[in-house]
């Protein structure tokens, strides 16, 4: 597959097998997400890697009652959850380069998970104070998305998108010629 053709297959999905991810694919997506770029190379993001069954129960319970990832947490053989650390990036005229940089990370990670043929959802409505208590995240340390991690049990299609003359403009805002 080409970038184009990854990031096209790419879908939040919210059914999983039970098939444990291999552990050449799991360091595979990880190094990918590793090599992300970032905020003056500051690499300010941290993963964990929930395998265990009773942490990810635990996980799911961080997730808004209403959030349909919650059993998806719990269903996919493993969770990866990124977090980001503060002291290692910076804020620069209101713009927080943690933030921007742990999501690069995770961007590698799931465009990563999907040209292995695995799937991955973006969750990001949860309490990070639960999710830092559960997994034991310092004080310092901000709990930034959780991902499941697994082979699909599902096929979604594609989600419509803005045509390119909708989101690009050409010389200043608002030009398209």
């Amino acid at each position: 597959m080409n970038f184009l053709e990854i990031a096209q297959k790419r879908r939040s999905l919210r059914s999983y097998d039970p098939t444990p991810v291999e552990p050449e694919k799991l360091n595979y997506v990880l190094e990918c997400a590793r090599l992300a770029p970032s905020w003056k190379n500051g690499q300010c993001w941290r993963f964990i890697v929930v395998k265990d069954q009773s942490l990810r129960e635990a996980l799911a319970d961080t997730l808004t009652d209403d959030n349909p990832g919650r059993k998806v947490l719990v269903q996919a053989p493993l969770a990866i959850v990124l977090c980001g650390v503060p002291s290692e990036s910076e804020v620069w005229e209101n713009k927080d380069y943690m933030m921007l940089d742990a999501g690069l990370a995770m961007e590698h990670l799931i465009l990563a998970a999907t040209e292995q043929g695995l799937g991955t959802c973006w969750e990001g409505w949860f309490s990070e104070e639960k999710a830092r208590k559960v997994l034991n995240v310092p004080d310092e340390v901000r709990v930034v998305a959780i991902t499941p991690l697994g082979y699909a049990n599902q096929v979604r299609n594609p989600r419509p998108r803005k045509s390119i003359e909708e989101i690009v403009f050409k010389g200043k805002w608002g030009e398209v010629e």
